[in-house]
């Protein structure tokens, strides 16, 4: 039994590794084998300004006061925001914070609580 990949343009079975590639000899698709890897291991973590892992669902308590851009709420140290969506890009965090609305926030920003 092999473990190596089929290949994911015709899904043979019959693969070969050819130097760093790995090549498939059906229709001659040939792909990298540190992509298939690469993908397979890269897990994103998140972690709070005291290094906690977040994770979806979390309740996290804000350590500084955040102004809110384009108007003139501030939200206050000791917020406490309940049920945490992680999100890639700029900021970690999507939430939604009384009083204040749908946010997004930086983990630099928060602690577990």
């Amino acid at each position: 039994m092999s473990t190596l990949p089929p290949c994911p343009q015709c899904g043979s079975e019959f693969t070969y590794e050819d130097g760093a590639n790995y090549v498939c000899p059906e229709c001659a698709h040939e792909w990298p084998q540190v992509a298939a890897t690469a993908a397979a291991e890269q897990v994103r973590v998140v972690r709070d300004a005291n290094g906690n892992e977040l994770h979806d669902g979390d309740t996290v308590t804000v350590i500084k006061d955040l102004k809110v851009k384009g108007s003139s709420l501030v939200v206050k140290v000791g917020t406490r925001v309940k049920n945490i969506r992680l999100v890639e890009g700029d900021h970690d965090i999507d939430c939604k914070i009384d009083g204040v609305g749908a946010m997004g926030l930086k983990s630099e920003f928060v602690k577990k609580a």
